[in-house]
């Protein structure tokens, strides 16, 4: 039986002809999961858990996979990560100007997604369709191209004004989504924040902010069956997680006896046998 063991990276992803094919890395190396499915797949945790930034050996796991003081200092793991629109670059209180630069200060998406419900997002432009996918959104749309991640958060904070912002992961796990026709939801939405837009163009610039007219991505996952109750799977809890690999789907795993969220244990140390 193959073996391989390594610190557990966040699933990657690609989708091909709608189909979403998963690797999962383990340190350097990776484990194409596909035709694993069905088949018996044991993931062993050593105990260890080094931070994904420095490295350092940490008891405990924070901001998926880093260590207290990589999670106090980095600016990928302040709050204004997960609420743009609180971002304070322009206070001159940036945790890494150069890295904020970089990467919120280039090309965001505003998007709809349907992952059992529609929900407005955010993402930059080099992560589409891997953010859709991380959530496990069946269908989604971009709607807006703006000049940086602060513009997107703003925007999508006067769409959550009428839509949800966040996925119910629990009904995402139990069942692909019935479709949704995004492209007429848009178009419901987007009139009611038309004075925000004309707002928020007013003080960034009127390129900051553009409509786009784009097809819906459809996207199927490789799930063989869905659970109707769903059972988590915890290393802390559970050392050695080993059952028939059932399906994968945004960044979880299925196995007959429960699902995992292989994203909350990044930087675990894992023996995995398949």
């Amino acid at each position: 039986m193959p073996q391989l063991t390594g610190h557990i990276r966040k699933m990657t992803s690609a989708l091909i002809e709608g189909q979403v094919h998963y690797q999962l890395p383990l340190d350097n190396e990776s484990i194409d999961l596909m035709p694993l499915i069905g088949k018996k797949l044991t993931l062993t945790h050593t105990g260890n858990i080094h931070c994904q930034s420095c490295g350092k050996k940490t008891k405990k796991s924070y901001a998926q996979g880093y260590c207290y003081p990589c999670m106090s200092k980095l600016a990928q793991c302040d709050m204004c990560i997960m609420k743009p629109e609180t971002c304070h670059y322009a206070q001159g209180t940036c945790r890494e100007p150069q890295w904020g630069e970089e990467n919120c200060f280039v090309p965001h998406y505003v998007y709809l997604a349907n992952t059992t419900a529609i929900k407005v997002g955010i993402t930059r432009h080099t992560q589409l369709p891997t953010r859709w996918i991380d959530q496990g959104a069946n269908q989604a749309l971009p709607i807006f191209k703006v000049a940086s991640r602060l513009q997107s958060g703003l925007v999508e904070t006067a769409l959550a004004e009428f839509i949800s912002d966040k996925t119910n992961w629990r009904n995402m796990l139990k069942g692909k989504a019935d479709n949704i026709d995004l492209k007429q939801r848009a178009d419901e939405l987007i009139p009611h924040i038309e004075k925000k837009l004309a707002e928020l163009q007013l003080k960034f610039g009127e390129d900051a902010i553009q409509r786009l007219e784009q097809d819906v991505v459809e996207i199927d996952y490789p799930v063989t069956e869905y659970p109707t109750k769903i059972t988590s799977l915890n290393f802390d809890k559970n050392p050695e997680i080993s059952g028939t690999l059932l399906g994968i789907k945004g960044q979880y795993l299925y196995f007959d006896c429960g699902v995992i969220n292989m994203r909350k244990f990044t930087s675990y140390e894992v023996i995995a046998e398949y």
